[in-house]
């Protein structure tokens, strides 16, 4: 997964030459032609969206972008100093390089407005990065006007995985395409080099709308066509409106709508936690057909659904009621000002569908309307990037029983302490899905999760991650839930399949039609592939066909975002379940020395080195794993197998009685302990460690006949 980072915004726009040219005609493909060539028509928008988060998400560094005190200006670091500073408009910051050198760099962009502005250095091989110390611009008197480190409780130095100068940092994979307008990363996968390139500095008109050249030529000439030029529509009303029913406090659609949203698709593309897919996007396509979407999973979510690491907006507001009945993002948001569209207060949105004379009052909230807004209990916030307040999309009241961590108000505990599953209009008698998603976080439910599949009340997307939390074996139950999700009209619920699906037997996955390998959607085909990789053989020929070929697309996904560690890791661990081990290895080497300091990596490296017969290669990268990750039981646990298979016996033995100790009474570790003693002819330590284990794990009948076993030797 990625490390926390937020969808940091810019300051000022410069308009790019094509806003002042004439654009081409619209016939063949449509281009982008700028911003500036949509004012004339459209002036309220283009108003609106100068000046917004949107308008200045991407600016080059100048004297009046950059907010930041470079006026040599230091920032200590846990003993580590940064100077910024500025000489005839230029800006530069001096901090140590990846190698712990002192280095001074140019900055080239600003990103942000509020809370915060972040800033873009010149690295090497086209790579612009993004430096980890950011400038608060919030008031003085708010604790603002100030450098501050974004990881500012731990030590994030040269060496580290998420240092500034590395993958994980970079802005041409991590945050350009949600800053600019027609975003081409331009990476070379076997050179390592990027040519990034936009049409428009930051978010523009066709960032959402798509290539406008059709549409504008078609202004000029006074004749639209259906489609007024455009790749898609963003009008979710077309001719529906809110209404209240006689005697009904809340308004609703009329008519009803149809789920995917387009706005939700199209905003979606920056405002959700998701990973490339596609070459390039294009403009109307369903999300999933271009991206990766997280699911609910743990640690991105508390088990109810509600945000705990940085995921945006999409995946909460998938959830919501307001989502299945039709709300969509303009409702609340003018989505060119990206403003509330009822002003500063958030309650005056609610009220344009929840009459106050029913909500605002303290019969409803527990406390008076002027003590707190709607969102303080519906859309409670989280802090990322230090600074910078989000609020959840879920609207629902929190689940303090399911996550006790979140700040959550007291007037939501005093409410719903004894009566939780009240929130939000839910009837006791119904079990939330947030109960059994933690349930099946902890061990396997099976059962309550094939139970609630059969609630379509339950949001999708909560229903695909539940049914990605099956363990097997899976039953006929099972079997039956997968099979009807797989021909789910959403493409989450198929890809929620495909993952429960990938631990089940053999027979099981070749037996199940509508395999997803030739879905119309690219997220199914890419789950579908890594599902079948172990079975490729087994399938049918046409199944078998559709297989190569979403195969052949996970690897060109794969390869086109390979600066980054993990899709290394990924494609390796594909060509290592298609028996391509030289190249599963070739991976993970090139995966090492962009991530030195991931000590998953190494560990592997080290597994794959020994699938190809290098073990003297395959013991250093394991040892590497574990000097990086003292604390990880694996990863000490396969570093000591690995010594005591190259006759290094007495170091295992060593190593792996502190780490038994360490990691308490760890179940491999003590195994493989108790195992390496006996076959070294100490059997009054192997039976020592043997007794340790049996009462940790009582229930495991393996410790019982190892006991069993070394009594009837010889004792030491």
């Amino acid at each position: 997964m990625y490390p926390t980072r937020a969808f940091r915004y810019g300051i000022l726009v410069a308009f790019v030459s094509a806003c002042s040219q004439a654009p081409p005609p619209d016939d063949g493909p449509p281009t982008f032609v700028g911003s500036g060539a949509c004012a004339d028509c459209h002036q309220g928008e283009f108003n609106a969206w100068k000046g917004s988060h949107h308008e200045l998400a991407m600016q080059p560094a100048t004297n009046a972008t950059v907010l930041g005190d470079f006026d040599n200006a230091r920032f200590e670091y846990f003993g580590e100093t940064f100077e910024f500073s500025r000489q005839d408009g230029a800006f530069s910051v001096s901090a140590l390089n990846a190698d712990g050198e002192r280095q001074s760099w140019a900055v080239s962009y600003a990103f942000g407005i509020e809370p915060l502005q972040q800033y873009l250095v010149e690295a090497d091989n086209g790579r612009k990065q993004s430096l980890p110390v950011a400038w608060d611009t919030r008031a003085a008197e708010a604790g603002g006007q100030r450098w501050y480190h974004l990881y500012p409780d731990e030590y994030v130095g040269p060496g580290d995985p998420l240092h500034w100068t590395g993958p994980y940092q970079n802005w041409n994979f991590m945050c350009a395409e949600c800053h600019s307008t027609q975003l081409v990363m331009g990476y070379d996968f076997d050179a390592d080099t990027f040519d990034t390139t936009y049409s428009e500095v930051s978010v523009g008109c066709e960032a959402c709308h798509g290539p406008a050249s059709a549409h504008v030529g078609q202004a000029e000439r006074d004749s639209f066509d259906e489609s007024l030029g455009l790749q898609l529509s963003l009008d979710d009303h077309v001719d529906a409106f809110w209404k209240f029913e006689p005697g009904s406090s809340i308004a609703v659609r009329a008519p009803p709508t149809s789920l995917p949203t387009k706005q939700a698709e199209a905003c979606g593309r920056c405002h959700a936690r998701r990973g490339p897919l596609a070459p390039q996007y294009r403009h109307g396509a369903l999300l999933a057909d271009a991206y990766s979407i997280s699911l609910l999973d743990e640690p991105l979510y508390f088990a109810d659904g509600q945000i705990l690491e940085e995921v945006y907006v999409y995946g909460s507001f998938l959830q919501s009621r307001m989502y299945a009945a039709g709300v969509t993002c303009s409702d609340c948001h003018e989505p060119h000002s990206a403003r509330l569209r009822t002003g500063d207060n958030p309650s005056d949105v609610c009220s344009q569908c929840h009459l106050p004379s029913e909500f605002a009052t303290r019969e409803h909230s527990g406390h008076e309307p002027a003590d707190a807004a709607c969102v303080d209990c519906h859309m409670t916030s989280r802090t990322y990037m230090g600074i910078d307040d989000r609020r959840d999309h879920s609207f629902r009241v929190p689940r303090p029983d399911l996550h006790a961590s979140i700040d959550v108000p007291v007037a939501c505990n005093n409410c719903h302490e004894k009566d939780v599953f009240t929130a939000a209009g839910e009837q006791k008698s119904r079990v939330h899905f947030g109960e059994i998603m933690a349930e099946a976080r902890q061990r396997p439910a099976n059962e309550l999760i094939v139970r609630a599949m059969e609630d379509s009340e339950i949001p999708a997307i909560a229903r695909a991650t539940l049914l990605s939390l099956m363990a097997p074996p899976f039953g006929r139950d099972e079997t039956q839930a997968i099979r009807m999700a797989l021909n789910d009209p959403d493409p989450l619920m198929r890809v929620g399949a495909l993952r429960a699906l990938r631990l089940a037997q053999p027979e099981l996955k070749t037996s199940i039609e509508g395999h997803g390998l030739d879905d119309p959607i690219r997220f199914v085909r890419h789950e579908a592939a890594m599902t079948y990789v172990d079975v490729r053989d087994l399938l049918p020929i046409d199944s078998s066909r559709a297989f190569g070929a979403a195969a052949e697309e996970l690897r060109e996904t794969y390869r086109a975002i390979g600066s980054l560690p993990d899709a290394l890791a990924s494609l390796a661990s594909f060509e290592s379940a298609s028996g391509n081990h030289d190249d599963a290895l070739r991976y993970l080497e090139r995966a090492t020395l962009a991530a030195p300091g991931l000590g998953a990596l190494h560990h592997e490296l080290g597994l794959a080195r020994v699938r190809v017969g290098d073990n003297v290669g395959a013991l250093t990268a394991l040892r590497e794993a574990y000097e990086i990750q003292p604390d990880s039981p694996r990863f000490v646990y396969v570093y000591g197998v690995a010594l005591n298979s190259l006759g290094r016996s007495d170091e295992a033995i060593a190593m792996l009685t502190t780490a038994f100790v360490d990691h308490d009474g760890n179940r491999d570790i003590g195994l493989a302990l108790a195992t390496m003693l006996r076959d070294a002819g100490r059997t009054v330590e192997a039976k020592a460690v043997t007794r340790a284990l049996m009462k940790k794990y009582p229930l495991d009948p393996v410790f019982d006949t190892l006991f069993r076993e070394l009594e009837r030797g010889t004792p030491q």
